[in-house]
């Protein structure tokens, strides 16, 4: 028997030519999908799901370039993180840090920047006019003083220092300098439970050690200590 398909017209020949040519095409689709989810692991960090710092750093840029004005960088540190890895043990130390960013996602929303840079240090780009900073800033010390319950239900006391830089207050949109600026406003305001803005005397804050140190002028919003 002639094993040879026999087609019964030029339509059915030419629909075999378009299956035959989506094969590789299909191939293709699938091996950009798996780039594509390989690239996008790249940009985030694996545990907390948050921008690595490259992508968080690019995206941040393209933000302050477009909305700078309008816009506000905040610096997060967690307190006491090495004493829960040490009482509580690693996996704990991972739900606090998924748990972080989780609320930094969730406060921040789709359109900001949020990145982890490193350990227990985040950094976040986000639409934050004047008149909203004291009520914004305070819902965000609150998001990240609320306990995280553990899957074993556990319950972990957890808290963070928080400190914000503006354009508008600043007189830049250069993301270093917006960083340092309100990195040094964090550490101003260091396990006080409060938000810590910025002013312009936080960008001349001189460095010790590399961490630029210094209580200078401070507007604060938050829960006390």
């Amino acid at each position: 028997m002639n094993a040879a398909v026999r087609l019964p017209g030029r339509y059915s020949r030419h629909a075999l030519l378009i299956a035959t040519a989506a094969v590789p095409l299909t191939g293709w689709a699938a091996h950009a999908l798996t780039l594509h989810k390989r690239l996008a692991a790249t940009r985030k960090d694996p545990l907390t799901g948050l921008l690595r710092r490259d992508a968080y750093t690019a995206r941040a840029r393209r933000l302050l370039a477009r909305h700078g004005d309008d816009l506000a960088v905040v610096m997060v540190d967690a307190d006491h993180f090495k004493t829960v890895n040490d009482t509580l043990g690693h996996a704990a130390g991972d739900a606090v840090l998924t748990a972080f960013g989780t609320r930094l996602t969730a406060w921040a929303g789709p359109h900001a920047a949020v990145g982890r840079l490193g350990g227990d240090e985040f950094a976040v780009v986000l639409g934050l006019a004047p008149g909203r900073r004291a009520q914004r800033l305070e819902q965000l010390v609150r998001m990240l003083h609320t306990p995280v319950v553990l899957d074993d239900g556990r319950t972990v006391d957890v808290a963070a220092s928080v400190g914000a830089a503006t354009p508008d207050v600043l007189g830049t949109r250069d993301l270093t300098a917006l960083q340092r600026a309100a990195d040094v406003a964090l550490y101003a305001g260091k396990h006080s439970g409060r938000a810590v803005v910025a002013t312009a005397a936080h960008a001349t804050t001189p460095s010790i050690n590399g961490r630029r140190v210094g209580r200078p002028g401070t507007a604060v919003w938050g829960r006390a200590a």
